[in-house]
């Protein structure tokens, strides 16, 4: 087995197999895991895929996983520690990995398949991937920071297509026009940026008036786009309560606060309790 690391936060290993061995298990990171040859079955959470090469996976937190081989196996595991949610540890494009792995961790309806949907992307990621094991085995000039934009290159096209895929298998929009599927993957996308979730910004994207998208958005959907929005971030900071060092300040700044106070102030809404107090309730818990 062949592994590499880049500050610990990011773990590679490289394994091959005839049978594979371990019972089905946990994992307590957030993995990729690339297919490189053969074939055979791939459990997750209990539903069974057919593997091949060139299939990539996800695997977040406490998902269970079993593969069983047909044809000799290569896997490659990209794994993310928890040290990329620690904030004493520095690392080049290390808030865009986060934001992306987020994005993937609250995708609804996820199928946990394969999560290509586009073959063209493939073989991008598979190119990028290429990039990665090279810098990593010849260790030249900057390639710290190669890996580190590589990685987050990857994690971007996965989330693309994974926003495709729930944009094609969402059951719950009911309106019979895709656009509110679009809105959605917009503010999915950019809920870090509050310029970009703006309804007079988002208005202009999608050739509507102000009033006429936020009536749309509510017939679609049931909420406002500003309750929609609050929404989701709320489960943001509570990802980053559970999972990060950062405190209460560093995260509403992350996510477009303009104060701790303003943070808690809505986080108390939605939980009835402060987030240092939902912080404090989760350590006296583990």
């Amino acid at each position: 087995m062949n592994r590499y690391t880049l500050h610990e936060i990011f773990v590679v290993h490289q394994y091959s197999f005839d049978k594979w061995e371990a019972a089905p298990h946990n994992h307590n990171y957030f993995e990729i895991i690339f297919v490189e040859s053969g074939s055979g079955y791939h459990t997750i959470n209990g539903v069974q895929f057919h593997y091949k090469e060139n299939d990539i996976f996800l695997l977040a937190p406490e998902d269970t996983h079993h593969i069983e081989i047909e044809n000799h196996s290569g896997f490659t595991h990209f794994k993310f520690t928890e040290l990329l949610f620690s904030s004493k540890v520095n690392l080049p494009d290390r808030k865009f990995w986060l934001q992306r792995i987020e994005q993937l961790l609250h995708q609804p309806n996820i199928i946990p398949g394969d999560v290509i949907s586009h073959e063209e992307d493939r073989r991008i990621i598979w190119d990028i991937y290429n990039v990665v094991m090279e810098e990593f085995k010849n260790e030249k000039a900057y390639h710290r920071e190669i890996i580190s934009n590589a990685i987050s290159t990857i994690l971007s096209i996965i989330v693309r297509n994974i926003s495709y895929k729930y944009d094609s298998n969402d059951r719950n929009i009911t309106f019979n026009d895709s656009k509110i599927e679009h809105i959605l993957g917009h503010i999915r996308q950019n809920v870090y940026d509050n310029n970009l979730t703006k309804i007079n910004y988002m208005a202009d994207k999608f050739n509507m008036s102000q009033s006429t998208i936020s009536n749309y958005f509510k017939k679609a959907t049931g909420e406002s786009i500003h309750q929609y929005i609050t929404k989701y971030k709320m489960k943001l900071v509570q990802h980053r309560l559970q999972s990060t060092e950062f405190t209460i300040a560093e995260i509403a700044y992350q996510l477009g606060y303009t104060d701790e106070s303003h943070l808690t102030k809505t986080f108390k809404k939605h939980f009835f309790m402060s987030p240092k107090q939902y912080r404090k309730e989760l350590q006296v818990a583990n």
